[in-house]
């Protein structure tokens, strides 16, 4: 679906397409798993067991853990219910070292049920491995249940699946803010596409780009303060920066024989990645800068490399078309290593977005009859689908909170 973004900037005075052959095939194996043992946390009937069945899912899917016994990490405790509380005791054992290496008591309204499974997924992740895990994440995807191509969110399992807007229209193109307070977005709502953001707390949204031409979201900055977007409002699209409090526009690229699409930050928001067909019309590329200049060149095989994101890991994950499929494909911009993450089959994978924990990828997956969000492993565990049967999905995005 991002893939629209650069297409529509195609469509303003840029036209072509130019063919290259070559492919790049990774075989990846699967990472060695730490085995961890549930059997000894016990959960009543009702709300309990669906919390511990989340809380089994979730260790599941982070793809860290084989769930077996006897294993390196024991988990055991309980989920009750008492009126409308849900009380949690979880302690965690590691069998090598013959220490406890968790014990925490937790206590929320029923309703909440997921989101505190989530969160003690995550803590039983950072007490054994060391880091954050990802259940507790959000995605932002664009649906079109109702007829009409309107945002939703979701948990990072696909659950608690909720309709974001009503435009009516087409809405295209979200992105998060690094603490999941703000969505920026393309909306046609007007009949023209304007860049729109959402306050995630109190769901007010602000329209903050509807100059003449084409207005195209792009990533908002680690400290929340800068959007970037594609404007085509001086001529061909082009990157620029908008600063959110006072409104400044920057412009960043300037382009007379090429269109710009999709920009995003890096990680410490020194650099920023974006698509390009400035090496030939209508031959998308990534490209890397800074704040403003020329930009580099980190893409070449491929006859379309579009929908960039950068990861916490440092690596960009983008789309590529190969042999008339597109893929996932990451690449080190420092280092321009580069491996694919979607699995060889005649379907589209395409609108990459990591995942918090640098190793999972979320993206879209069509197959020519219907769109689907996908959670790939770059580690090698199989693909998941995330979504609901029931209408097409497009352009995830994640959060990590």
């Amino acid at each position: 679906m991002k893939n629209t973004i650069f297409w529509i900037s195609v469509l303003i005075g840029i036209a072509g397409l130019s063919a290259a052959q070559d492919d790049l095939h990774v075989k990846k194996t699967a990472a060695a798993k730490t085995s961890l043992d549930l059997s000894a946390f016990s959960a009543s009937a009702g709300t309990p067991a669906m919390f511990r069945r989340t809380l089994e899912s979730d260790l599941d899917r982070c793809g860290w853990f084989l769930l077996t016994r006897p294993a390196t990490f024991a988990v055991s405790g309980s989920c009750e219910q008492t009126g409308d509380t849900l009380s949690v005791r979880c302690q965690v054992f590691d069998a090598v070292k013959s220490v406890s290496c968790m014990n925490k008591t937790y206590s929320e309204r029923a309703a909440e049920v997921r989101r505190l499974a989530h969160k003690v997924a995550d803590d039983i992740v950072q007490a054994t491995k060391g880091f954050k895990g990802i259940a507790s994440g959000r995605i932002l995807m664009v649906g079109n249940r109702t007829g009409h191509k309107e945002l939703y969110v979701c948990d990072s399992d696909g659950g608690n699946l909720r309709q974001l807007t009503s435009d009516n229209s087409i809405s295209i193109a979200p992105y998060w803010s690094a603490n999941g307070a703000l969505v920026a977005y393309t909306s046609f709502k007007r009949g023209f596409p304007d860049i729109y953001l959402i306050d995630m707390k109190t769901g007010n949204r602000t329209c903050i780009a509807n100059y003449p031409g084409t207005n195209l979201a792009g990533g908002i900055s680690p400290d929340g303060r800068e959007a970037l977007m594609v404007l085509s409002k001086d001529g061909n699209p082009d990157v620029y920066v908008k600063d959110l409090a006072s409104g400044r526009l920057t412009r960043l690229t300037n382009t007379p024989r090429a269109g710009e699409a999709s920009p995003v930050w890096s990680p410490d928001g020194s650099q920023i990645a974006y698509v390009s067909d400035l090496e030939g019309a209508g031959h998308p590329q990534i490209y890397v800068m800074g704040r403003g200049g020329a930009g580099r060149l980190i893409t070449s095989r491929g006859r379309e490399n579009v929908s960039p994101d950068w990861g916490a890991n440092g690596w960009i994950a983008f789309c590529s078309k190969r042999q008339g499929v597109y893929g996932i494909y990451m690449i080190n911009p420092g280092t321009m290593e580069e491996r694919q993450v979607s699995p060889s089959e005649n379907v589209n994978y395409e609108d990459p977005a990591w995942a918090s924990d640098g190793r999972h990828v979320v993206c879209t997956r069509g197959d020519g009859r219907r769109s689907s969000i996908y959670l790939l492993d770059t580690m090698g565990d199989p693909p998941l689908c995330l979504t609901p049967d029931g209408g097409n999905w497009y352009s995830p995005a994640w959060s990590a909170q």
